[in-house]
């Protein structure tokens, strides 16, 4: 069996999207399906192709026994919607003329968003005789008109036609959460749609293998010091403008420190705010590659993970949930939905607050640094969930006997 994966976003590069990809595509070349993958330069998220794919060089590539092909893409650190489009664009024209030169394949699964890419891919698919897999990472051109993103009532109905056609030209539709898949089946109710959740590599990230103490040390924390950490896109959706209020109220307690690591389009606004507040108990951090996230991880206390308050959103389990779980961290999670059922409600790994209120989350910070014990056995329930729910080779595993049967 062959399968072919085309993405936008791929390793080197870090981020979300490119670790479950990645990790998927090995563990079902581990089954035995030659797994290949069609994707592009690798610039995210900088906004500029990595030095050691300039000049045409590694066109071609082997990533951990995976195949990989690389098509050139447009890229800009311009914030404007016409140099986003043409980032898109570029990648779904260059795509499909690679595509066409690279045979036949029994499979070829798209990544959404960008929504876009499924012209590439539905052509592709026809192209190589291939059946469509359309896996769905988030609800688009649904997720851009409720974020305010597109407004223009033209394209947001091109773009809805695009999405009906890519659905209705799937042999199996993959949705990263239930929520997903729900919204998916009640307009689709005929469509063969799967549960394809995220996960984590709990061998990756193992807190029995990893030492913490030099991160602390580097930047100069104390032992008794109570880390609370984001580490991810620092986007709109995120709404990370809560932890730097809740740190301003906090600024008058020496050992609670906060820690924000990422870039993405609202760092310099965030910056600024921090700026303007005084505060001296959050940090700034560049991302870093995955390797180094373990450390990272062992090392702070407390995973803060927040979302704007959108209904959109009751849908979502950001990723970064699952590697501090597996690292046993507590969580302090503003995401209400399928998230909380999952890991507040039922795997007792952690707190809720209120999506935008940064005085609740001020409350349950407090409550997490007065109950230490607490704190402790969260992120023990927190490892013991993923571990059960979340595990990438279960995830693997399911895809790949649903693909026997297609």
């Amino acid at each position: 069996m062959k399968l072919l994966i085309l993405t936008q976003y791929y390793p080197p590069e870090i981020g979300a999207p490119q670790n479950r990809l990645h990790e998927l595509a090995v563990r079902l070349k581990d089954k035995g399906i030659n797994v290949e993958v069609l994707t592009a330069l690798p610039n995210y998220p900088e906004m500029e192709i990595q030095s050691d794919y300039q000049n045409k060089q590694k066109r071609i590539e082997i990533i951990d026994g995976v195949q990989v092909y690389r098509s050139w893409i447009y890229v800009s650190k311009s914030k404007n919607k016409i140099s986003r489009l043409l980032n898109y664009f570029s990648f779904v024209w260059t795509s499909y003329w690679k595509g066409r030169s690279l045979g036949d394949y029994d499979f070829l699964l798209v990544e959404s968003p960008p929504l876009f890419l499924g012209y590439s891919a539905m052509s592709l698919s026809k192209k190589m005789n291939s059946k469509l897999i359309f896996n769905v990472s988030d609800l688009w051109p649904e997720s851009a008109e409720k974020l305010g993103i597109v407004t223009n009532k033209t394209l947001l109905k091109l773009a809805y036609n695009l999405e009906r056609k890519c659905y209705k030209n799937a042999t199996l539709i993959t949705g990263q959460t239930q929520g997903i898949v729900d919204s998916i089946l009640e307009r689709f109710p005929e469509k063969n749609v799967m549960w394809m959740p995220n996960g984590v590599d709990i061998s990756f990230y193992n807190p029995d293998e990893v030492n913490g103490t030099n991160f602390r040390k580097l930047n100069n924390y104390k032992d008794d010091d109570v880390i609370f950490f984001y580490g991810g896109i620092l986007g709109y959706a995120q709404g990370l403008e809560i932890i730097i209020k809740a740190a301003h109220l906090l600024k008058g307690i020496e050992n609670i420190k906060f820690i924000i690591q990422g870039s993405g389009p609202e760092k310099e606004k965030l910056i600024k705010l921090k700026n303007e507040y005084k505060i001296k108990n959050l940090s700034f951090l560049d991302p870093v590659p995955k390797f180094k996230m373990p450390g990272i991880l062992k090392a702070i206390d407390v995973a803060v993970i927040p979302l704007k308050k959108l209904d959109l959103f009751k849908g979502a389990i950001p990723s970064k949930i699952f590697e501090a779980s597996a690292m046993k961290k507590a969580l302090l999670l503003g995401v209400d939905g399928e998230a909380k059922k999952h890991f507040i409600e039922k795997g007792k790994a952690g707190l809720f607050f209120t999506p935008e209120d940064h005085e609740n989350l001020k409350t349950q910070i407090l409550y997490l640094v007065d109950h230490p014990k607490e704190r402790k056995e969260m992120g023990e329930n927190a490892r013991n969930y993923v571990s059960s729910f979340f595990n990438r080779n279960k995830i693997a595993s399911d895809l790949f006997d649903k693909l026997q049967n297609q």
